[in-house]
């Protein structure tokens, strides 16, 4: 995710946290000292929102260690003021490792609270007031409480929460794994006008939940889609064979001159076959407002790119190149040049599977 901070490093996943994260911690402090809050009950809520989110970090933990036994990568997880999401670089298509990926998340959120429950107050099941927590055991009760909310909201039937993946998989033991996303995608969307209905009448909040959910929906159902569409497919079948590249030997001025010959963004550098580096148009577009017209491409191209395989499933290129702002890959086999791909080719095979199975 876009504009992410990484802060840490946990069983090999990156944790990086969103920026809107900041506006969270933000309203906080700016709701304390509405209320007229000393320095130490601010830092106590502030404190209380970072305990929070480890808890939220350890419930995407259980989602990413849970996929890994099953022999998943989770690329990060990411923070969100809204909670947190683990990036896995592929879903299960078993039914039952789904379910038991799905509910790993909100049972460490129950483990957390059966942890905290022996040193909970009478009033654990109140509605906590996290800009007064006076006492320890106002602390601990409230972090009970929310992790049980945390556990139950998130098993609530809607995509993205879990429980939208728990109704998923237990569909998918009798539908195919599109009808049974249509399906729970569906389900979910209703959910989210019911939120936003009911955040308009009563609670701001709920309309963002609202939207966060109806959203979310929207794009697992989609991204379900496309996985179906381009299931038995390879890069080999989308790629691009008829494209420009540039010899080591070439200087920028080269290389701008073939951007307006064709419509290629992006250049590749190729020595007998080999790509030693890419050229995107950014860098030709710096290079000549440095003047650097004569330099050769060598002095000015990326060195540090990505390829893919020719034999590569086409659905997980497709996943990981939607991640990226600009994604563009040569296509190799034996370590040879045999065509490119990216985002706009990926789409268009896309759109043409979609417009022939239709």
């Amino acid at each position: 995710m876009k504009h992410s901070l990484r802060i840490g490093r946990i069983a090999g996943i990156p944790i990086l946290i969103h920026w809107t994260f900041l506006l969270l911690l933000g309203f906080i402090i700016y709701s304390q000292v509405l209320r007229g809050s000393s320095t130490a009950a601010t830092l106590a809520a502030v404190g209380f929102v970072l305990v929070l989110f480890a808890c939220v970090v350890l419930h995407e933990l259980g989602h990413a260690l849970t996929a890994k036994h099953f022999g998943f990568v989770t690329r990060k997880i990411t923070l969100l003021p809204i909670g947190g999401i683990a990036s896995l670089e592929q879903l299960p298509d078993s039914p039952r490792q789904e379910l038991l990926v799905a509910l790993a998340g909100p049972a460490v959120n129950v483990l957390i609270a059966l942890g905290l429950y022996p040193f909970v107050s009478g009033a654990a099941f109140a509605v906590p007031d996290i800009g007064r927590l006076t006492t320890a055991q106002d602390f601990v009760s409230a972090l009970f409480q929310l992790n049980l909310t945390l556990a139950l909201f998130n098993l609530l039937p809607a995509f993205p929460m879990d429980g939208g993946r728990v109704l998923r998989a237990l569909l998918s033991f009798w539908l195919d794994r599109l009808r049974a996303t249509r399906f729970a995608a569906g389900l979910g969307k209703l959910m989210a006008l019911a939120f936003v209905f009911f955040g308009l009448l009563s609670n701001p909040f709920l309309v963002l939940i609202g939207l966060f959910v109806y959203f979310g929906a929207h794009a697992e159902a989609l991204s379900v889609e496309f996985n179906e569409l381009l299931r038995d497919y390879t890069v080999r079948n989308a790629m691009m064979t008829n494209f420009l590249t540039l010899a080591p030997t070439d200087n920028v001025q080269a290389a701008a001159d073939k951007l307006l010959a064709g419509s290629d963004q992006d250049l590749l550098v190729v020595d007998a076959e080999r790509v030693v580096g890419v050229m995107p148009r950014q860098l030709i577009l710096e290079a000549l407002r440095e003047k650097r017209q004569s330099a050769a491409v060598t002095e000015v191209m990326k060195r540090d790119f990505e390829t893919v395989q020719v034999g590569d499933k086409l659905s997980q290129v497709f996943a990981n190149a939607m991640q990226q702002s600009n994604a563009f890959y040569p296509v190799l086999e034996n370590n040879r040049l045999q065509g490119i791909i990216d985002l706009n080719n990926l789409t268009e095979f896309v759109a043409i599977r979609a417009a022939l199975s239709a």
